[in-house]
């Protein structure tokens, strides 16, 4: 985590309280004697699953990998008791972390993976599940390593496997080291991923609720989702609503990466404004660039741009201006990076992790890369700027793919469109890309790197 920074002096720190500037991991012990694993001992010791349902839906927890779902309306899909079958029920911690920008699960993993442990270990109750997965991407060496030892450390102090503190609540745990695909990021892909098949989105109904894992009620949720349980079920609802500063619940975990003067990833109340964000955590713009846009949630969200610099950072605020809160984690664009080579390089990225399962997606993405690398490389035409309008209609449209992968790629281009298309436009007309700078800059500097 170079050039991050995880300590704001002011807001209280949840997520983060146990990470310091210098990022040492937090041990058993450590965790312990700053109230971790106090929720799990609450818990054993008389509360029902239902009970815990019951605060997690009361807390307006949403989903922090992306979507913003309701976490207590998911786990209520879940059969309990007497409505489900006999057999296993799992849960699985998505921590592949594959969206482009975002950083901010890998910190949480790296620097308290007893957090999540705790947190996975409650919601696992809840859900009445006894087996559960840690799904994470295999570049993520030091935080597999730290989640193992947690882990061993774990089944050692009896919070993990059978009669969990004497409650008769028995649970295994294993992390699950992947081949890192985007794809993943969809839950049904990553359950067809954990059960040694190949990562296509599953058709639905049946949703993983009823029918995931091996067939049986799965709930699959985002590292820092699972990370805010053990706080909710030990202070309560209350408490966790009265962190945000809107309609929304709890602290986030914000980043920007780009052309700022500290790139990183910050704890703050859910809502914090974008300009604050941006000015105050990240330092605002380096010297000699200026703000240009923004994708607010990683690489498959909508550009915003300057007159959206004073929205909270909700799910609400910045869905109704066009774009989806996402990760939460900004990709900032500056005046002198181009912003048809920025889209190229998402493009690029979307088509590579297609799972080539439906056509407009395993077709469309490359076919999208070409035109944009002949418009980046001076060989664009007027009607290619109208295919690409053609394909951000039908490519991005939900619906018209087996899942939202080609959809969320067409977002940062349908806003460039809109936003920079002018940028678009010069590139077709000069017959090259105007912010590649000229031939005797580029002998100088290559004269310069041979000295």
């Amino acid at each position: 985590m170079d050039n991050s920074s995880t300590a704001i002096p002011v807001n209280e720190k949840v997520l983060t309280k146990n990470i310091g500037p210098d990022l040492v991991p937090t041990d058993m012990a450590a965790y312990e004697a700053n109230g971790g694993y106090r929720a799990l001992h609450k818990v054993m010791s008389g509360m029902s699953p239902n009970d815990c349902l019951e605060v997690i839906k009361a807390s307006n927890l949403r989903g922090r990998g992306g979507a913003g779902f309701p976490t207590g309306m998911k786990w209520s899909f879940v059969p309990m008791g007497e409505k489900c079958s006999p057999g296993h029920k799992y849960l699985v911690c998505n921590a592949d972390e594959m969206e482009p920008g975002t950083f901010k699960d890998r910190l949480l993993m790296e620097c308290d993976p007893h957090q999540l442990i705790e947190g996975m270990i409650l919601a696992a109750y809840t859900i009445e599940a006894d087996r559960s997965y840690i799904f994470i991407r295999g570049e993520y060496v030091v935080a597999i390593e730290r989640l193992e030892q947690a882990l061993a450390d774990c089944y050692k102090k009896g919070y993990l496997g059978k009669n969990i503190l004497g409650s008769g609540y028995d649970l295994e745990m294993h992390v699950h080291t992947s081949a890192g695909r985007y794809i993943c990021g969809e839950e049904t892909a990553l359950i067809n991923a954990l059960e040694g098949k190949r990562a296509n989105p599953r058709a639905k109904p049946p949703f993983p609720q009823v029918s995931g894992l091996w067939g049986r009620p799965t709930i699959v949720n985002n590292v820092e989702t699972l990370c805010n349980i053990s706080h909710i079920i030990d202070k309560g609802p209350e408490w966790f609503q009265s962190l945000g500063l809107g309609e929304d619940s709890g602290t986030k975990m914000y980043g920007a990466s780009g052309y700022v003067k500290n790139p990183g990833c910050w704890e703050l109340p859910i809502g914090t404004p974008v300009r604050e964000i941006l000015e105050e955590h990240a330092g605002g713009m380096v010297e000699g660039r200026k703000f240009k846009g923004f994708l607010p949630g990683g690489g498959s969200t909508d550009f915003l741009v300057e007159e959206h610099l004073d929205l909270p950072m909700d799910y609400g605020s910045i869905g109704a201006a066009g774009s989806r809160m996402g990760t939460g984690t900004m990709i900032i664009l500056d005046d002198k990076t181009c912003p048809v080579g920025m889209v190229l390089n998402l493009i690029r990225f979307f088509a590579h992790e297609s799972c080539g399962f439906c056509t407009p997606c395993r077709e469309g993405l490359p076919w999208t890369r070409q035109v944009l690398e002949d418009i980046e490389a001076g060989r664009g035409r007027k009607e290619d700027l109208e295919t690409l309008v053609h394909q951000v209609k039908y490519i991005g449209a939900m619906g018209n793919t087996h899942c939202a992968l080609a959809p969320g790629a067409m977002e940062p281009l349908q806003s460039a469109l809109k936003y920079f298309q002018s940028d678009f436009e010069a590139h077709v007309e000069q017959g090259c890309c105007p912010y590649t700078p000229d031939m005797k800059a580029q002998d100088i500097s290559a004269e310069g790197e041979q000295d």
